[in-house]
This record gives structure tokens, C-alpha cells and sequence, in this order.
């Protein structure tokens, strides 16, 4: 198990040995990388999450503390999480298999989880942005506009691009397929959030 906490680090220098790893599917292997897998998730829902318009209006004409707002950033983003991690999972293992891939629906999954390791990393952003701007994070107006608000946009931006990257790269060692395949591959699982945040 400790193997493949390291790997969740891994992933972020060296990420095509950790996705070749991921080719065995013993049940010793799908056991131990369980834990790096559901920590990932959480963690990536919550980076996921912070970033909204929900959050940064959750404190908008209420009394709402910080505690109410951790609380809520947690099981909220947790459900985002999971949420993903079986329908963005599911996308990834449609396309995957549509252009024949032989491995399964829950490798698929795992998959998607490392590639959200920069995901889950962004969230080093937030005690700095807390630091910064206090509770206005999550309210309109307020201090967290400007210059230092677009640079922490971008640094977001930069980490769901690395994640995208990882996934393709991902897809490809699990596989042994050419770029092009593996990036066609992850087309549906690019494609879906999008629509679902366009549309919800």
C-alpha cells in the first residue's frame, strides 16, 4: 500500500510508470491503491469545488461562519468528487473501449484519479488566497478582484490543463497506444464536464 502512496506523488514527476502499474488488476494491487485512489478523489472534488460560483457566493446575505462553510466545502465537494469519479470515469472507459481498449470499467476509474493528482495539488492555492482575502472569497464583491484574483485564475487553469495532459499521458501507458489514439480516447471524458457545466 505504501507503494502506491508514493506513486500518487509520483505521478506528478514521473507519471508513465505509475500508469503502467495500473495494468495489473490482482486484487492485492486494486486493494492497495484503494486508499490513494478515494484520497485523490476527495481531495480534486474540493479543488473542484472552491473555484464556482457556488462557493464564491455561498456566504452572499447569510451568517454563515467559517466552520459552516469547511463543513460544507467538504461534503459538498466530496459528492463532486465522487460524482466524477464514476461518471468522467465512465466517459473515459466508453471512449476508451470504443476504440478497443480491453480494460475494465474500474481501471478506467483509476486512471482518471492519478491524472487528478494536479487537481487535488491546486489546493495548496487556498491558505494563500485565504491568507490574502479572508471570507471574501466567498462572497460577492469584496476584496478578491483584480490583478491578484486573475493570477490565481490562471494558476487554476494551469492545474486542470496539467491533469487534462496527465490523463492523455495516462491513457496512453495503461494502453501502449500512440498519442493520437490515447487522446481521442479522452475526448468523451473531456467533452462531457463541460457540457454538464454548460448546461447545469
Amino acid at each position: 500500500m505504501r507503494d502506491w502512496w508514493l506513486r500518487a506523488l509520483l505521478v506528478l514527476q514521473r507519471p508513465r510508470p505509475v500508469f503502467v502499474a495500473l495494468r495489473d488488476d490482482s486484487k492485492d494491487s486494486i486493494s492497495d491503491r484503494s486508499e490513494p485512489v478515494l484520497a485523490i478523489v476527495l481531495l480534486a472534488g474540493i479543488a473542484a469545488l472552491l473555484p464556482t460560483q457556488e462557493a464564491a457566493t455561498y456566504l452572499d446575505g447569510g451568517s454563515y461562519g467559517g466552520l459552516v462553510v469547511a463543513v460544507w466545502v467538504f461534503l459538498a465537494g466530496s459528492l463532486l468528487g465522487a460524482f466524477a469519479y464514476f461518471v468522467v470515469g465512465g466517459l473515459l472507459f466508453g471512449g476508451s473501449k470504443a476504440l478497443g481498449s480491453q480494460g475494465s470499467y474500474l481501471r478506467s476509474r483509476h486512471v482518471l484519479a492519478f491524472a487528478a493528482a494536479p487537481i487535488a495539488l491546486s489546493l495548496v492555492l487556498w491558505p494563500v488566497k485565504l491568507a490574502m482575502y479572508g471570507e471574501d472569497v466567498f462572497r460577492t464583491g469584496g476584496s478578491d478582484h483584480g490583478t491578484g484574483a486573475v493570477v490565481f485564475d490562471a494558476l487554476e487553469v494551469g492545474f486542470l490543463l496539467w491533469s487534462a495532459a496527465l490523463l492523455v499521458v495516462g491513457v496512453r501507458a495503461v494502453h501502449g497506444w500512440t498519442w493520437a489514439r490515447a487522446g481521442m480516447a479522452c475526448v468523451p471524458a473531456f467533452v462531457g464536464p463541460v457540457l454538464l457545466a454548460v448546461f447545469f
